[in-house]
């Protein structure tokens, strides 16, 4: 579905997709981590049955191992981090007061 207007430029449209069942099943696992909850919430927000719902949201389901952390490494050896420090580009701001004006030369 699309919306057609035209301007001074042309035409322009704007594209309007209708919320699908995957969008569903990502918020509802922002909303909640129980399973049984994001098939409520799926059912709740697409008019879908439990089965679909419930196959959509394990589909989705974070795998189990993906809660553990693994770094390469030998066992004891420090690890490097290296910061580089990009310099500013943006100017210096002015001084206010009676140092703004040191080195100025002009007429007093």
């Amino acid at each position: 579905m699309s919306d057609v207007w035209n301007t001074k430029d042309g035409r322009r449209r704007v594209r309007r997709d209708p919320p699908t069942l995957d969008d569903a099943v990502v918020a509802a696992q922002g909303l909640t981590e129980d399973i049984d909850g994001q098939v409520e919430i799926v059912m709740s927000l697409m008019a879908v049955s439990a089965e679909d719902a419930r196959s959509a949201v394990l589909r989705h389901a974070p795998r189990k191992d993906t809660s553990q952390l693994t770094v390469a490494g030998r066992a004891g050896a420090q690890r490097t981090v290296v910061v580089e420090r990009r310099p500013s580009r943006r100017p210096a701001p002015r001084l206010a007061g009676p140092t703004a004006n040191v080195g100025y030369r002009g007429r007093v």
